[in-house]
């Protein structure tokens, strides 16, 4: 829920997943994850796909027994199919626990309503100059550069930042000192060329390892404009971690804290760590934390996000895309922090290039 209006798509989707999860079936795991997939990502409410005579209208591969949740979700707010599947299952516990994990999600059909309310004093699509996080060919993305490049152009940003990940993080396919350098040649040819409106800035996602440290020093920062400190570890564990990530934002040469928590939504909690402390000390450090628009992170939430904005918080709203297709998930982070309250003025995203420039070299 947001701004006292219910977000039953989310709310549905979650439902679906739940039915999803204590299937014995495959075929029918399979059917309701797709469902859920599918209403979770509907631009539209289902209650605004309801026709003349009453009657909700066909939603593809949404089937009989996934329609029947999404119409009792309408009439009562709940599932009576899933309750008592749950509860036969034997696996009340677990979906109990996966629950917890999806606090805060928004559906696609919320983002898009957040974005269109008239909120005063908040970020505006309108004000979103560039995303700062996002993966290509050279680690785990799926296009080249190049490609990222022009579409966002044609989303007509003024800047980008390619932020494949590291060396310390092999398992997706992490930059060694060499291929960071060409890459950087690659990025400078690029800018160089007339035709390209959008500048590219030299990123890197550095891993946090579990003292805080990064798998990056420096020297092997050399050249790198933006530097994300992002934890791809240890995000299971109940153990607090604060002084993990204290560490990590008060390392003089990280820009962002990126997806604060590590978390996926339904699936892992991410770091437990005391909030507040982290981010009064990210806001002396001058480090943005960032809202991570993925839809199955929303990492930071509004709620969090409104948290590190009382404690003098910048931020980066990004998309983190593997793909160019992706790079509309920075509207998710966008809602979020339109939730929290957040001015442009405060996220990096929104600056003029020049003064973001300014703001990464100081």
């Amino acid at each position: 829920m947001a701004r006292g209006v219910p977000d039953l798509n989310a709310l549905i989707s979650g439902l679906l997943r739940d039915l999803a999860s204590v299937q014995a079936d495959k075929p029918k795991q399979w059917g309701y994850k797709g469902a859920a997939a599918v209403i979770q990502e509907l631009d539209a409410q289902v209650t605004d796909l309801i026709d003349r005579e009453g009657r909700l209208q066909a939603i593809p591969f949404v089937g009989p027994a996934s329609l029947r949740v999404i119409n009792e979700v309408m009439a009562t707010g709940r599932s009576e199919l899933v309750e008592r599947a749950v509860q036969s299952s034997g696996r009340t516990a677990d979906v109990e626990r996966r629950r917890a994990l999806r606090g805060g999600v928004l559906s696609r059909a919320e983002v898009v309503r957040v974005l269109r309310l008239p909120l005063r004093g908040v970020v505006r699509t309108a004000d979103y100059r560039g995303d700062l996080q996002m993966h290509s060919t050279w680690s785990d993305g799926a296009e080249p550069i190049r490609a990222l490049a022009g579409a966002c152009a044609a989303r007509g940003y003024e800047f980008m930042a390619v932020t494949d990940h590291s060396k310390g993080l092999p398992i997706a396919g992490g930059l060694s000192d060499a291929e960071l350098q060409a890459q950087h040649r690659e990025i400078d040819a690029l800018n160089g060329e007339d035709a390209l409106s959008c500048r590219i800035l030299k990123g890197l996602e550095a891993n946090i390892l579990l003292d805080g440290s990064l798998d990056v020093s420096r020297a092997d920062c050399h050249g790198v404009e933006i530097v994300l400190a992002a934890p791809h570890a240890k995000l299971r564990t109940p153990a607090d971690q604060t002084e993990r990530l204290v560490n990590a934002v008060r390392t003089p040469w990280v820009h962002v804290l990126a997806h604060p928590r590590g978390r996926m939504a339904g699936s892992r909690p991410g770091v437990t760590a005391d909030w507040d402390a982290v981010f009064e000390t990210a806001a002396r450090s001058h480090v943005a934390v960032e809202l991570d628009g993925d839809p199955a992170r929303q990492d930071l939430d509004h709620a969090l996000a409104a948290r590190a904005l009382a404690a003098g918080c910048t931020f980066a709203l990004d998309s983190d895309a593997h793909s160019s297709r992706q790079l509309g998930y920075a509207d998710t982070a966008l809602a979020h922090a339109r939730l929290a309250g957040i001015p442009a003025d405060r996220i990096i995203n929104c600056w003029p290039l020049e003064r973001l420039l300014d703001w990464l070299e100081r």
